[in-house]
């Protein structure tokens, strides 16, 4: 007859909660990290993210495609474009899932326009918008993002889509 080692039930539970243990605490704290992204952002404290993000964070859209996000000081200039915009913005983050060095966020982008968008001007309605992102992040800190949402639905919130037709003579 063979000698089998029985390893009691709770020994084996910690061996495998154990080698779970440092990602998923890792992967706790990037998505801790980008929390703390989102509160600084609906905030105001472009201070807080000096801690936050690299100094050479990088910003991707193709929902903007104008405004390039080359370095940390590019993001506070457009963050800060997008205050003077909407005022009373919101980011509420519902859903955030992480994998490795990414996390991904569902979130709403809410606000009302009371200031010129661009060069298009205030329409003083409000917008609530859904969105997408991915952060990857780096050493502890934010350093990409990807962040895509539906143009659309948003123009045509603020009443800015369909364009409004040009009166003849104009």
């Amino acid at each position: 007859m063979r000698h089998r080692t029985l390893i009691p039930a709770f020994a084996l539970a910690t061996l495998v909660a154990g080698c779970g243990a440092p990602a998923t605490t890792q992967l706790e704290a990037n998505k801790e990290l980008v929390r703390r992204f989102g509160e600084a952002v609906n905030a105001a404290d472009w201070d807080a993210l000096d801690e936050l993000m690299t100094e050479d964070f990088r910003r991707h859209s193709q929902a903007t495609t104008e405004m390039q996000v080359n370095s940390l000081a590019d993001f506070k200039q457009l963050q800060q474009m997008y205050l003077a915009s909407m005022p009373d913005q919101r980011v509420t983050m519902e859903m955030m899932i992480a994998e490795g060095d990414k996390v991904a966020v569902y979130a709403t982008y809410a606000g009302t326009n009371t200031g010129p968008l661009g060069d298009v001007p205030a329409t003083g309605r409000a917008a609530a918008v859904k969105f997408l992102a991915m952060f990857r992040i780096e050493e502890g800190k934010i350093a990409e993002l990807w962040v895509e949402w539906d143009n659309m639905a948003m123009l045509t919130q603020l009443g800015l889509f369909p364009p409004p037709t040009q009166v003849e003579g104009e």
